[in-house]
């Protein structure tokens, strides 16, 4: 996996064209770090994605591309994805899997395209004040694509969600922080926290060396960002290759640590889960039970949007330059997001989810019936692991002295899944340690420790570590839930 294409920065030339700042020199020796693979984009005509036009004033002299599967049903979900630098809108509705769950799940998408006119490098001014705050520039165009889909395809206004990679990711954020009476939910890919910076400047220092600011001061910049008396904020996904250097993995530190503050919640994960292909999750669970933030870390990942080729239900995507074989982050994304699951059927959800007995591997579950279900599907931390006939299910091949979190949902005699059920939260009995050798930030990054100072703490021992960096290795060993200690000299599981 080579390095991706960094979110260059570049002044606004849509309006003065002979006034745009001379940094190309710049710009294409940090573009020599992927060997010079720029790859050029197809025009924004791929079948299936369609231009709309007339979709508002456009302030921001975007274009709007869009795609909606066939039949698509009154109050779908809608998803606005934002291409990176160098890339178009066909260029992102070709590799990054989205079309995929639009058609398994039934939603819309909504690809803005930004061009060389806005930017040099094709990337959105997220770093802008004037193209990433409430009402202006490109942010505003980006509502009003929101408007005209809503108004096109009758999407569920209550669940419009939003992504993007790199410069998309960055912009992502700003619009979650200037729009979250819009936004039911973000994902930010390689992307940088909202309102980090307002200047050229001060974008580089944010992509290298982000600022260490605390829970509230980065929760403080999202919440004078929004509508005066926001109390509603949008769910939000993060994901990170730890062998970026272009948006260096503190900037996901920096995002959990803002997200979750505004939402409300602490910054140690409720609990963390292996996905495969070097990746983990970390959730983090509001005041009842569901995931309001997870931080999806890959391990070995530049700088690029994780894809997994393939045709299993799990994969999504194609490779390419900024595309790269690891998971498939749409499916988990969407997911997350809860549009797998909500859309097709109209069953309420399931009242009275119970744990009704555990082991070191399994969990047992039983619920109320609805009327009118055929059958029922069971999620684990937003993934469908089962389907039964029965009001009861057992879910088995877990791992000992893990928490995991469960919904159901009713399936109608259409095969349309109803609206989720409440979570239930359980841990499996017993315990199996476990080691990791890594460097300190990585460490930090995996949810193992913590950072104060400028220095690591194992979590849970509080045993310092040294320097909060890339270059100072310990080993950890797992002794617990949410407990570790050094294991230096040794660490037999």
């Amino acid at each position: 996996m080579g390095q991706s294409h960094p979110p260059f920065p570049s002044t606004r030339s849509r309006r003065r064209l002979g006034g745009i700042r001379r940094w190309v020199t710049a710009a294409a020796g940090a573009l020599a770090l992927t060997g010079g693979l720029i790859a050029a984009s197809p025009p924004a005509s791929a079948a299936g994605l369609t231009q709309v036009t007339g979709f508002g004033t456009n302030p921001g002299n975007l274009s709007m591309y869009a795609y909606a599967p066939e039949a698509l049903p009154a109050d779908a979900p809608l998803v606005i994805a934002l291409h990176g630098c160098t890339q178009s809108a066909s260029d992102y509705y070709a590799h990054s899997g989205w079309p995929k769950f639009a058609d398994t799940y039934g939603f819309a998408l909504v690809f803005p395209q930004t061009s060389s006119a806005n930017n040099a490098n094709s990337c959105f001014n997220w770093f802008e004040p004037g193209d990433s705050a409430r009402g202006q520039g490109e942010a505003l165009s980006i509502k009003q694509m929101v408007d005209k889909a809503v108004s096109l395809y009758g999407s569920d206004t209550r669940r419009v969600h939003i992504t993007g990679l790199s410069a998309g990711g960055a912009m992502t954020a700003n619009m979650l922080a200037a729009y979250p009476d819009v936004f039911a939910g973000g994902a930010i890919a390689s992307g940088l926290p909202a309102r980090c910076a307002n200047s050229m400047a001060a974008a580089y220092t944010c992509m290298y060396s982000p600022p260490d600011r605390s829970p509230a001061q980065w929760g403080d910049l999202v919440r004078s960002a929004a509508p005066a008396g926001t109390t509603s904020w949008p769910r939000v996904a993060i994901w990170q290759g730890t062998a970026d250097t272009t948006v260096k993995p503190a900037n996901a530190t920096e995002l959990r640590d803002q997200w979750t503050n505004v939402l409300g919640i602490g910054q140690t994960p409720s609990r963390t889960e292996s996905l495969g292909a070097g990746t983990t999750r970390s959730v983090y669970d509001d005041a009842s039970g569901r995931p309001a933030v997870e931080v999806y870390s890959v391990s070995g990942m530049g700088h690029g949007l994780a894809v997994d080729p393939g045709d299993g239900p799990e994969q999504c995507g194609s490779t390419g330059t900024y595309y790269l074989d690891t998971v498939c982050s749409s499916y988990h994304t969407a997911r997350f997001w809860g549009l797998d699951v909500n859309g097709a059927g109209s069953l309420p959800a399931p009242t009275g989810l119970t744990v009704t007995g555990t082991t070191d591997t399994t969990v047992s579950l039983s619920w109320k019936a609805v009327d009118g279900a055929a059958s029922y599907v069971v999620h684990r931390g937003g993934t469908k692991v089962g389907t039964t006939t029965s009001t009861s299910y057992t879910d088995t091949g877990l791992a000992t002295g893990t928490t995991y979190t469960y919904t159901a949902a009713a399936v109608d005699t259409a095969g349309g899944a109803g609206v989720v059920s409440s979570p239930a939260t359980v841990t499996t009995t017993g315990f199996t340690p476990t080691c990791h050798t890594a460097g300190n930030y990585d460490h930090t990054v995996a949810g193992r420790a913590y950072q104060s100072g400028g220095h690591t703490y194992a979590k849970g021992s509080g045993q310092a570590m040294g320097l909060w960096n890339t270059s100072t290795t310990r080993t950890l060993k797992q002794t617990a839930p949410a407990y570790y200690v050094i294991a230096d000299s040794g660490c037999p599981a």
